[in-house]
């Protein structure tokens, strides 16, 4: 949770991030605008002109995260996020449409040749294909291990693989009935490959386009490959086997670009409720005046995506310093951004009231769109059980000391900045250890709600702390943000507590490994009582964060 300095970061400088950002938010005044956005959406067109536009010279959003020697600007996973972040404002079936060109192209760049970089990243960056990523397939969903498209390898009469014949179903994919590059994955008798397919190759069938209850200006169609037939120099990677490999090593980082959208599109959502709460007038005053509204569906929404957000950062600049084996923190930022970014959307709905259930004031629309968030790239529940499983092994095999060296940090906080209730983050930072130890000792990882519940606590008690750590930063240079980072700080460690309290109750005396006199011996053991006082000041604290979010003088 350290903070990270610029230096050895890859990726692009502040003021080129900066220009990207604007181009797409420029785009909201012609390409992309409101009304085009609500007609896509009602009719449910891919709006492939408009694609290929953004993909174009003129623009060419896709070069953020092509390296520049390949034509591209070289962006980071901090790029990446941003750029997907601020699309996602304007339309998530939009940024499905770039994710998916983003992950269609994940294989070739973990896992390609230089030739094959030189031939398919070049010809992206051009802006002349629009890519695909086809790995899921019917029945199998997020169970690579359950792959059934088969590439039977073709010999020359001196038995060189000079092609291989694909046949199987993908299902879901993401751009399927548009693509011009696919990249799919297929068992060779060497185990999973991916492959690069091309529009137009004999065999290649992409299905009717899904109606969908969202990311209605997407396309998410099945493909077909009937004998389709490729030539080596498609395999990626040039050896087959590495494919489950590459698919993993790409999934923290697209896990989080998934966050990244949820983000997004819910901050645009709470936009909305927060524009329509400053002048709609009731009962003598605005709904902004109104705990009821402001204390319920605006300020709990906002610090959670505060604190997501920061959270997403962290993980970003991780992978932009070349730290690897991110996935569980991929899965954090995933489960907890997605989860709380539904529950944003849908108190955007309602703070609304009945203009929210209209298309024409857009919140619906976010609803319906982020719902799927919380599906693909790994369902909430494969999150789940990615976060609780690695972060227990990861507790046992070092012996408690990962969470502890965790709340050391924010113990250093507590000393330098003892207002943004630090001291509590740490302790949820040990009780969850504590925890984790308990269930290992009792042997209550076989019970899949038990680490459900676990994953819970994990993933709070790590984006709280990230939250802590973006306010202590923000109070240490003097950022402008700064008051509203510290008391959203505050907050989301109130809501923390609750959380880590009621799941670490459920565990315990939920499984009956305790009696109840035992448990409240346990409680004293690790601190709990010391988390009591988390709620101290949380309405005032709420009260001023209401000032700021309305701009209430």
């Amino acid at each position: 949770m350290a903070t990270d300095t610029a230096a050895d970061l890859i990726g692009m400088d502040n003021e080129m991030r900066s220009m990207v950002l604007d181009t797409i938010r420029q785009l909201r005044k012609k390409l992309l605008t409101k009304d085009l956005i609500l007609e896509w959406d009602k009719n449910e067109i891919f709006p492939e002109a408009a694609i290929r536009e953004m993909l174009g010279p003129d623009i060419g959003l896709q070069l953020v995260f092509i390296p520049e020697e390949y034509g591209g600007l070289g962006g980071g996973a901090r790029d990446s996020c941003a750029l997907t972040r601020e699309t996602s404002r304007i339309c998530l079936g939009i940024s499905t449409a770039f994710f998916a060109l983003h992950l269609g192209s994940d294989p070739i760049l973990v896992g390609a040749t230089d030739e094959q970089k030189a031939k398919w990243l070049v010809k992206i960056a051009e802006g002349e294909s629009i890519v695909a990523y086809a790995v899921t397939e019917p029945g199998a969903g997020s169970n690579l291990a359950a792959l059934k498209t088969k590439a039977e390898p073709i010999t020359d009469d001196d038995g060189r693989i000079v092609s291989y014949q694909l046949n199987g179903t993908k299902q879901f994919i993401s751009n399927g009935g548009y693509a011009d590059i696919v990249t799919v994955l297929a068992n060779t008798p060497e185990g999973p490959a991916f492959f690069v397919v091309e529009k137009g190759t004999t065999g290649f069938q992409p299905g009717k386009s899904e109606e969908k209850h969202g990311i209605r200006a997407s396309n998410t169609a099945p493909i077909v490959l009937d004998d389709v037939v490729v030539p080596a120099e498609n395999l990626i990677g040039r050896e087959s086997g590495n494919g489950m490999k590459q698919a993993n090593e790409v999934f923290g980082y697209t896990r989080l670009m998934v966050a990244a959208m949820a983000l997004g599109a819910a901050e645009e959502a709470l936009d909305i409720a927060i524009k329509y709460a400053q002048e709609r007038v009731q009962f003598g005053s605005t709904l902004s005046e109104k705990q009821g509204y402001s204390h319920k569906l605006i300020v709990p929404n906002v610090v959670r995506l505060m604190a997501a957000a920061a959270h997403i950062d962290q993980t970003a600049m991780k992978f932009d310093r070349g730290t690897t084996g991110l996935q569980e923190e991929g899965s954090i930022a995933k489960y907890f951004t997605t989860e709380m970014a539904n529950i944003a959307a849908d108190h955007s709905v309602q703070a609304l009231g009945g203009y929210g259930y209209i298309n024409e004031y857009e919140v619906e629309k976010i609803r319906r769109d982020v719902r799927i968030t919380n599906i693909y790239e790994g369902t909430s529940e494969v999150q789940q059980n990615i976060i609780s499983m690695f972060r227990w092994k990861k507790t046992v095999k070092t012996k408690g000391r990962f969470y502890e060296n965790l709340a050391c940090e924010l113990d250093q906080i507590a000393n330098d900045y003892p207002e943004l209730k630090a001291s509590i983050g740490a302790n949820t930072l040990r009780i969850v250890n504590a925890v984790i130890q308990l269930i290992h000792a009792k042997k209550l990882s076989r019970s899949q709600h038990v680490m459900f519940a676990l994953s819970e606590m994990i993933a709070w008690a790590e984006v709280n702390g990230a939250m802590i750590t973006r306010a202590a930063s923000d109070l240490k240079t003097g950022k402008h943000s700064a008051g509203k980072s510290r008391l959203a700080a505050r907050i989301m460690a109130a809501e923390t507590t609750r959380i880590i309290m009621a799941r670490a109750a459920e565990i315990i005396l939920g499984s009956e490994v305790m009696t109840t006199a035992e448990y409240l011996a346990f409680r004293q053991e690790n601190n709990f009582n010391n988390l009591d006082e988390a709620d101290t000041g949380l309405i005032a604290d709420m009260d001023s964060l209401a000032d700021i979010i309305f701009d209430r003088n």
